[in-house]
């Protein structure tokens, strides 16, 4: 970025003065503390992206109309743009399904970090270097916590070859890249892959939209929403589809890397006739519906670090089968229908189990009431107060040397 740069940030963003302030002449007097300064910093930002995307919107929306914290998000953009709460950094695109970008450099996240000064810097993930943006938010006196949204299994399955090689690879630069932050926040138990225990737990929400619609009439097919790539088990429900002894239709919603492949496996199998590709769905009570219609919704991943999808189509209403291995299922126990990890005859069990079932809308209600983005900010922000208050700290700052 070049050095006037950071005058595109609005002047409001400035920081603010002191916590005190002595008037002249006067006693010194205890003024209203500002709002918490809070930077999300997220390199997975994605135009057809799922959870992190879905999380920043929802908090942007949430901080909106919260007087306790000042929130801004800095992603990746296809052009430099500092508005209302977003800072969208130049980048470039590298796939197109999902529309990814990878920043140039990090010479542009750094100036905007100078000039907002954030009390406390979330890292959304462990690329966008990590190290040198956790030493500059330390030198201007904030927090830096790393959220641990994915894992070193996820990132090894969304690449070619073994996963073990990749698993190794991945924990390696994980234990590198969170070793200097305050705490780590997550879902699930991070330290196999970062060496660092959560202290702070990872909150999801739902939208108001996803609840249950009363006369809503289920179809036949079965349905999986999200990325379509080998991480998320499609190849996996494809099989399962094939075993089936009744040929339901299987429905795709979504992009990603392994379509073509996913239509060659069918293709072999014989079930191409039975399945069905829709676009991305971004607006929440189409995606809804989407849910509700379904005979069964499902999250056949095993590398899931919360699931999203899971959690939403089960408040909507929907018969949902998640792998075991999901967090959300803790959650929303007597609604999901659960498999091993791997186990295509356990999938194809627990699809025909949901596809039977005749809905619990009760519960399903229950989950949307208490399940609300409000709830789970407000106690996020709750957890990021304590943390930069005085003698505060949820977690260990680790000297670099």
């Amino acid at each position: 970025m070049p050095p006037d740069a950071v005058h595109e940030i609005p002047a409001h963003t400035a920081r603010r003065g002191r916590r005190f302030a002595r008037p002249h002449g006067t006693a010194l007097h205890a003024v209203a503390a500002p709002p918490l300064r809070v930077a999300d910093v997220a390199l997975f930002y994605g135009e057809r992206s799922g959870g992190i995307r879905t999380y920043l919107d929802a908090k942007r929306r949430w901080a909106a109309a919260t007087p306790g914290i000042d929130h801004h998000v800095i992603v990746p953009g296809a052009q430099r743009r500092h508005a209302d709460g977003v800072h969208a950094l130049p980048s470039f695109r590298v796939r197109a399904a999902n529309g990814y970008r990878i920043p140039l450099g990090v010479g542009a996240l750094k100036a905007t970090l100078r000039a907002l000064r954030p009390d406390v810097v979330l890292l959304h993930d462990p690329f966008w270097g990590p190290l040198g943006v956790t030493r500059l938010a330390h030198a201007a006196g904030g927090r830096v916590v790393a959220v641990h949204h994915g894992s070193s299994a996820l990132d090894a399955a969304g690449l070619p070859g073994p996963d073990a090689p990749w698993r190794a690879v991945f924990r390696v630069w994980m234990h590198h890249a969170y070793r200097d932050v305050d705490p780590v926040m997550s879902a699930v138990d991070p330290r196999r892959d970062s060496g660092r225990t959560a202290t702070i737990p990872l909150r999801f929400g739902l939208h108001p939209a996803f609840r249950p619609r009363p006369g809503t009439v289920r179809g036949d097919h079965v349905l999986f929403v999200g990325r379509i790539a080998r991480e998320k088990g499609v190849f996996d429900l494809v099989r399962a589809a094939a075993r089936a002894r009744e040929p339901w239709p299987l429905r795709l919603v979504g992009s990603g890397p392994a379509l073509g492949r996913v239509e060659a496996l069918a293709r072999r199998l014989g079930v191409s006739d039975r399945l069905e590709v829709r676009p991305y769905l971004r607006d929440r009570e189409e995606l809804a519906r989407t849910y509700a219609e379904a005979r069964a919704v499902v999250m056949p991943g095993a590398h899931e670090t919360f699931g999203l999808v899971g959690f939403e189509a089960a408040a909507s209403g929907a018969a949902t089968v998640a792998c075991a291995t999901a967090p959300c299922v803790a959650l929303m126990p007597e609604l999901a229908f659960t498999f091993r990890a791997g186990d295509v005859d356990g999938l194809l069990a627990a699809i025909e189990a949901a596809r039977a079932a005749p809905g619990d809308p009760g519960g399903a209600l229950a989950l949307a009431e208490r399940s609300t983005w409000e709830r789970a900010f407000a106690a996020e922000l709750e957890d990021l107060g304590a943390l930069v208050a005085p003698g505060g700290g949820t977690g260990r700052r680790r000297s670099a040397a």
